[in-house]
């Protein structure tokens, strides 16, 4: 089974659902029905909302996970955070979240230019 896509492979607009129909016993509705933002994700997006999910939540789970460094990994939630249509509210890193990103940098896991790109909050 696949999931639903939300937006045109064509042109990228936002789809819409007309028919529903249930398996167990045949009835139909017609209609206008819109997608929910989360059904709006594209794949790529969907797959990380559930990795976050099942990390509880945790940048620092889904960034071992992935093995992607804490910038990128925040980047993508931010990705999320958009396409559902909200804001992203650019804050200066918690204490915590510096020294992971020290941490990052330290093992090669992101350059110098991103993590002062991520503390200057430019």
């Amino acid at each position: 089974m696949y999931r639903l896509p939300g937006q045109c492979p064509i042109c990228g607009g936002e789809l819409i659902a007309e028919r529903l129909s249930c398996n167990a016993c045949g009835t139909a509705l017609e209609g206008t029905f819109p997608l929910s933002r989360i059904q709006r994700l594209n794949e790529e997006q969907w797959q990380f909302v559930e990795l976050f999910l099942r990390s509880e939540g945790k940048l620092t789970r889904v960034q071992d996970e992935l093995g992607l460094s804490y910038p990128t990994v925040r980047n993508r939630l931010h990705d999320v955070i958009r396409a559902l249509g909200y804001e992203v509210r650019e804050d200066e890193p918690a204490q915590e979240s510096r020294q992971e990103l020290l941490s990052d940098l330290a093992e090669g896991k992101t350059t110098v230019e991103q993590v002062l790109h991520l503390l200057m909050g430019k």
